[in-house]
């Protein structure tokens, strides 16, 4: 099967097309520094079979954390642990790229102790002002995603992603819902691509030209004046003229009501990946490599994806989270499916202090308290 044939993104070979998608994991330690269940969750994946692991949002400055136990890099002090979780990926068998981002309006404001940023002033559902992001503000930024992106590569990581989807910062830039400027960083298509680009430009000068740079992004929003398809295919043009490896597809923002990224209650085969019509679009236009998240969970239509040419990569979140050993599984012929029932309640340890984990596979052991149904769902 082309699934679980060797494939390439940058100058990083995996071991099949699959790819954990970016999920909040929850398992550092209150300072945002990674833990020993960290990695221990990561060296799961790897020895798994996950052609790719890319960690959960890791913050980039302190006011763009989106919460506790959100793992962290903006200094050396964050290095020594990260080097260590790595090296057990690779000791694992594994390729890890981490993935970095700042929340903007999504930003745990009583965890900052600032006021949320974003394109503009906008009041938030917590009844908080987010304020409006000036010129030194979005310099600030690209220079903290750079750094980010330095220490990431000292890190041992084997690429970076880059988070604009699911509309944190640089996803609400994108998107003309969040985005009314009036000045270079809004308003066209191309204004509102700016920033993004700047962020490549400058994560790209600082880890080198064969560093893998990758870029996570929506496909659509599904709000009211959002990003749609035409948006999506104009910024990723232009990340491909910038020189990055690969785009990831994804879509919704917590604020999308039931079209989240993490949209819960079962699939039918016929409804996996989400964003199929949107990633035909992308192959017909954009030549760098097209990784498709959204609610896959049969191997026999990820194949068929993969044969069909609509992605060139299988993204998955919750599956993983399910069974980390899904891949190898699929891969012994052991089973066709996941076992990830969708219910979404792998979020509430996170929210709870706890980690993520899959609550309906241990409460089957009655080895869980019960919790309550989760508020956010996914990254």
């Amino acid at each position: 099967m082309k699934v679980f044939e060797p494939a390439t993104i940058g100058s990083i070979t995996l071991s099949n097309h699959f790819i954990r998608s970016a999920t909040a994991e929850g398992l550092a330690n209150r300072q945002g520094f990674c833990s020993m269940p960290m990695s221990a969750f990561m060296v799961k994946l790897a020895k798994g079979g996950a052609g790719l692991i890319i960690t959960g949002h890791i913050a980039v400055s302190s006011e763009g954390r989106a919460g506790e136990r959100q793992l962290c890099i903006w200094n050396d002090n964050y290095l020594p642990a990260l080097m260590d979780m790595t090296r057990q990926v690779h000791e694992a068998g594994g390729k890890i790229v981490a993935q970095i981002s700042h929340a903007g309006i999504f930003a745990n404001t009583s965890l900052t102790g600032e006021a949320a940023m974003g394109p503009m002033v906008r009041r938030l559902s917590d009844a908080t002002i987010c304020r409006e992001m000036t010129s030194i503000d979005i310099r600030n930024t690209v220079k903290a995603f750079a750094n980010s992106s330095r220490l990431v590569k000292e890190a041992g990581f084997d690429g970076v992603q880059i988070h604009a989807a699911h509309g944190y910062l640089l996803s609400s830039f994108l998107s003309p819902h969040y985005n009314t400027r009036h000045d270079e960083y809004g308003g066209t298509a191309e204004n509102r691509s700016r920033f993004l680009l700047e962020v490549v430009q400058a994560v790209r000068a600082s880890t080198g030209s064969n560093f893998p740079v990758l870029v996570k992004m929506n496909a659509n929003d599904f709000l009211a004046n959002g990003m749609g398809i035409d948006d999506m295919i104009y910024a990723a043009t232009a990340l491909e003229t910038s020189g990055i490896s690969a785009i990831e597809l994804s879509g919704g923002t917590r604020e999308s009501d039931g079209m989240i990224p993490a949209r819960p209650g079962s699939i039918k085969p016929e409804n996996e990946g989400y964003y199929k019509e949107e990633a035909r679009y992308f192959k017909e236009k954009i030549g760098i490599p097209l990784i498709l998240v959204g609610g896959f969970r049969t191997l026999s239509v990820a194949e068929q994806f993969l044969q069909d040419g609509i992605c060139d990569f299988i993204a998955m979140a919750r599956p993983f989270i399910c069974e980390p050993d899904l891949i190898m599984r699929w891969k012994n012929r052991e089973q066709n499916y996941s076992s990830c029932n969708s219910d979404n309640l792998c979020y509430l340890p996170v929210q709870a202090g706890k980690g993520l984990y899959c609550l309906t596979q241990v409460r089957k052991k009655n080895q869980a308290p019960g919790l309550n149904r989760p508020t956010l769902s996914g990254h």
